[in-house]
């Protein structure tokens, strides 16, 4: 007779890995946002997101070592695909904010743009919710707020960009400069983008445990 599989509550450390993710998405945007705020007058913190873009990497390993290492006989509380989902955007939500730092460097960049700030503080806010929503994940609290906010920080952080990304071609300036902040507001957007990703496989987890 074979061997029914049956649910397994949810994994502490798991969900634990989970939550503190979702911290290092707050930290890493707190971080690029008071960069760029006074850039480049606290360009050292640009290398406390490299150590959180490094974290990041170490909390999504963790998460794939303990999702191999399940146990076969018992039936999972969360897919195991959708866990590895969450975990890749929660890394690439750091991953694109070091990324835009990195870019503030290498182009050298003399001054922030206001939208480009605005934006920061946008990622900002995503993350917060991010972190929220993953907490409900532990309590089985009502993420279904958080979730609504981060698509709405989405839509002002594509605005922002567009707006952004206008302002470059007004009062002629050098094509390099619109190059280089092109680039900034695209890895900028993407980090935000990535929290709405985020929130895309919450949801889906959430329908799944209905």
């Amino acid at each position: 007779m074979p061997l029914l599989l049956r649910r397994a509550a949810p994994d502490e450390e798991l969900l634990r890995l989970l939550e503190e993710s979702g911290r290092n998405v707050q930290r890493a945007g707190l971080l690029l946002r008071d960069l760029l705020k006074d850039y480049p007058e606290h360009d050292e913190l640009a290398r406390e997101l490299i150590l959180c873009e490094h974290e990041g990497d170490r909390i999504t390993h963790d998460i794939i070592h303990r999702l191999n290492g399940a146990a076969r006989r018992r039936r999972p509380a969360f897919d195991p695909a959708d866990i590895h989902a969450l975990a890749t955007a929660l890394d690439d939500v750091v991953d694109y904010a070091e990324q835009t730092a990195d870019e503030l460097s290498v182009y050298r960049v003399e001054a922030p743009m206001e939208q480009a700030v605005a934006l920061a503080d946008v990622l900002v806010g995503a993350g917060e919710q991010v972190a929220r929503a993953l907490r409900c994940l532990r309590t089985g609290s009502d993420m279904g707020t958080h979730l609504v906010e981060i698509h709405r920080l989405e839509n002002e952080g594509d605005r922002l960009e567009r707006d952004g990304v206008a302002a470059l071609f007004v009062g002629g300036i050098d094509p390099m400069a619109v190059i280089r902040w092109k680039d900034i507001f695209a890895s900028l957007e993407a980090s935000v983008d990535a929290c709405e990703t985020v929130a895309h496989v919450l949801e889906g987890i959430t329908l799944k445990r209905r």
